[in-house]
C-alpha cells in the first residue's frame, strides 16, 4: 500500500485537516498534556480540573458487522463496545486520570441492517466491561447516551463515546517534564493480559480501514456492498487474499485477529502512578500516528530514538505483507504491537516493567531522549531506520 492508496480511501494517519481546524483553539490549562485540561467549572476549586474526551471504535464496527453476518458470533459487538471505551480511557490515562469516570455512549445505526439485539449487545457489553474494570480499581459510571437510527448517514453502525473526569491538578501528568536522558518504556498491545479472556493481536482501533481493505478478499465488496463507500475506486477496495474465517498462526481467525478488543492499560497505569507518580515524565498512547505520535507532545526540541522496540507481532506482519506498505508508513499508521509508552528514568523504568509483568504484559526499555535542534522521532530497528519530523 502506498500513501496515495491510503488517501484514496478517505483516511489520514496524521489527521492533518483536524489539526488545522483546531490550530487556533484554546489548548487548555496545560498545552503540553496529552488531553485538553479545563478549569474546574463544576466544582470551582483551583486545586482540581476537568477533563472530557470523545473517541470511538471507528471503522472497526464494519469488520464486526461482516464477521457477525458471516459467523453469527455476537461476541464481536461487546468487543466494539470495549474499543470505544478504551480509546477514551487510555487517552485520559496519559494525563494521570484514573477515575472515577463518567461515560456516555453514542450509537448511530442503519436499522435495516443492525437489529435490536446488536444494540443490546453493545449497551450491555459496555456495562459488563465497566463491571470488569471495577475489579481492578477503575470506576466508570455509564450515564446513558444516544442511539439514533440514521440509515441515510451511516451505512452499518458507528459506536462512539464521551468520557469525563474531575481530578486533582497535583496528580496530573503532562509532558512538560520530558527531558534529555529519559528512557522510553514500551508496553505490548498483544499477548494475553491477566484481565483478558484470550490472545490479543494488538490491533487497537486505528488503521482498520487500511487493514480491512489490504487483507480481505475482493469478494467481500460484492458480498457486503454496505461495507464500502460506493465512491471509492475499485482498485482500493478489498485487495487482499484472506477470508474472515481463515485460521492464523495464533489460533484465531483473521476476523478475530482484526477484531481483538483494544487492550486497556488502566490497571497497569493505576498501579504505576500510585507507586511512581513523581518519576513519570510523560505517557503517550500510540494510537493515531503510531510510533511517531509522541512528536506532537514534545515540550521542546528533543529527539526520541526508539532503537529497541518490541518484536512486531504476527498481525502487523500480515498487514505489511498483504499491502506491501513501507515499514516507515507502518510505524506511522499502526501501533506495531506497543500502544503505550512511558518516559522516565532508567531505575523507575525497571520498576514499572516489573509491574507490567504482574499483569502478563510484556514491556521493555525501547529507546531514549536526547537534546536536538528540532523535534524528531527516529525508529531504528531490524526493518530500517526512519525519521519523523
Amino acid at each position: 500500500m502506498n500513501s496515495d492508496r491510503y488517501s484514496q480511501r478517505g483516511v489520514s494517519a496524521q489527521k492533518e485537516d483536524v489539526h488545522k481546524a483546531v490550530a487556533k483553539l484554546d489548548k487548555g490549562l496545560f498545552p503540553a498534556a496529552f488531553c485538553k485540561i479545563y478549569p474546574d467549572y463544576w466544582g470551582g476549586d483551583d486545586a482540581y480540573c476537568n477533563l472530557m474526551h470523545a473517541d470511538g471504535a471507528g471503522t472497526k464496527s464494519i469488520l464486526a458487522y461482516m464477521y457477525w453476518k458471516e459467523t453469527g458470533d455476537m461476541s464481536v459487538w461487546q468487543g466494539i463496545a470495549i474499543d470505544s471505551i478504551v480509546m477514551n480511557i487510555d487517552d485520559m490515562l496519559c494525563v494521570g486520570a484514573t477515575g472515577p469516570f463518567t461515560y456516555s455512549s453514542t450509537i448511530g445505526r442503519n436499522k435495516h441492517l443492525i437489529p435490536g439485539d446488536v444494540i443490546s449487545a453493545l449497551i450491555n457489553g459496555t456495562q459488563s466491561y465497566f463491571d470488569r474494570l471495577k475489579q481492578y480499581g477503575i470506576d466508570v459510571h455509564l450515564m446513558g447516551g444516544e442511539t439514533a437510527d440514521v440509515g441515510d448517514v451511516v451505512r452499518t453502525v458507528i459506536v462512539d463515546g464521551t468520557m469525563a473526569c474531575r481530578m486533582r491538578r497535583d496528580k496530573l501528568v503532562t509532558t512538560d517534564n520530558m527531558k534529555a536522558g529519559d528512557v522510553v518504556v514500551s508496553f505490548a498491545s498483544y499477548g494475553q493480559a491477566t484481565y483478558e479472556d484470550e490472545y490479543n493481536s494488538g490491533m487497537g482501533s486505528n488503521g482498520l480501514t487500511s487493514a480491512r481493505h489490504e487483507m480481505l478478499k475482493h469478494d467481500y465488496a460484492t458480498q457486503y456492498p454496505e461495507s464500502v463507500d460506493p465512491g471509492l475506486p475499485k482498485a482500493v477496495v478489498y485487495n487482499g487474499k484472506y477470508s474472515l474465517t481463515d485460521i492464523t498462526e495464533t489460533g484465531l481467525t483473521v476476523g478475530k485477529m482484526l477484531l481483538s478488543p483494544t487492550r486497556t492499560y488502566a490497571p497497569l497505569v493505576l498501579r504505576m502512578l500510585n507507586e511512581h507518580f513523581d518519576k513519570i515524565h510523560g505517557i503517550i498512547h500510540c494510537s493515531g500516528g503510531g510510533q511517531s505520535k509522541v512528536m506532537h507532545y514534545l515540550p521542546s526540541a528533543l529527539k526520541v530514538v526508539k532503537n529497541n522496540l518490541l518484536p512486531v507481532p504476527p498481525l502487523f506482519k500480515m498487514i505489511q505483507e498483504s499491502a506491501g506498505t513501507s515499514w516507515k508508513e507502518m510505524y506511522q499508521v499502526f501501533n506495531m504491537g506497543q500502544r503505550l509508552e512511558v518516559f522516565t528514568d532508567r531505575e523507575t523504568a525497571e520498576a514499572i516493567i516489573e509491574i507490567a509483568k504482574s499483569f502478563n504484559i510484556t514491556a521493555q526499555i525501547s529507546g531514549y531522549v536526547e537534546a536536538a535542534a528540532q523535534k524528531e522521532v527516529v525508529i531504528d530497528g531490524p526493518n530500517g531506520v526512519f525519521s519523523y519530523t
